[in-house]
């Protein structure tokens, strides 16, 4: 993959989830029903899970169980989401699953007709370095009108949102041959070809949006099956 190409697919992912975790830390420590003027200047943030507790003394959160968070056109999936605050205030998160599934995160850019997936064993966040890691069987892809295009895989996949650099390594659980990173780009021309039959199939509107919006009646944004929730 060209090097501009996969920076703009990973700096838009790891906008979206800085924000996305960063936000659900807060929300764990804030009353249902704020309305604070962050609030409504930013998108909502809702959490499912069949449990939530939250530590005030620790400054953690630990979601578990079917865990579904979407904050605005961004989705992350896990079995578990544990989020912290360090005691300079940054905030530093990890998803984890089973072995038979993978953290997965969803990116819609609906005006660029343009999806970017991530998934691996583990996701990490740290506000600290503001850096996102997928790591175990990693991979990053970028839809365009929903047919993929850009991809890397990997060990590890790492992007730096204050340097605005990436990495990506092998292992011995790289997401495809052992060892290797292994990464395939499409060219530009056929990038902008396939932007275009999208822009006409719409009717020059952005693409619809497949992430449901949180809802807004008022309950808790962060609920699950069982409803469970201890706070500390």
């Amino acid at each position: 993959m060209n090097a501009s190409s996969f920076r703009i697919t990973t700096h838009a992912l790891c906008l979206g989830l800085c924000a996305l975790l960063a936000s659900t830390a807060a929300l764990a420590q804030t009353p249902a029903g704020s309305n604070s003027p962050a609030n409504k200047e930013e998108p909502d943030t809702q959490v499912l899970s069949d449990t939530l507790s939250y530590d005030d003394a620790n400054k953690t959160s630990l979601f578990t169980g079917n865990v579904i968070l979407t904050r605005g056109l961004m989705k992350l999936t896990a079995d578990k989401l544990s989020l912290r605050e360090d005691a300079q205030g940054f905030q530093h998160g990890v998803a984890t699953v089973s072995k038979s599934r993978f953290v997965f995160i969803r990116q819609e850019r609906p005006e660029n007709y343009e999806v970017v997936e991530a998934r691996g064993d583990r996701g990490e966040y740290d506000g600290k370095l503001n850096t996102v890691k997928m790591i175990g069987h990693a991979t990053v892809t970028r839809f365009v009108c929903g047919k993929p295009f850009d991809t890397v895989n990997g060990e590890v996949v790492t992007f730096n949102n204050q340097t605005n650099t990436y990495s990506a390594a092998g292992g011995p659980t790289s997401a495809t041959q052992p060892g290797r990173v292994r990464s395939i780009a499409q060219p530009r021309a056929k990038t902008d070809q396939a932007v275009a039959e999208c822009r006409k199939l719409y009717n020059n509107k952005p693409m619809p949006s497949t992430i449901q919006a949180p809802a807004q009646d008022g309950a808790s944004a962060a609920t699950g099956k069982a409803g469970k929730a201890t706070q500390n």
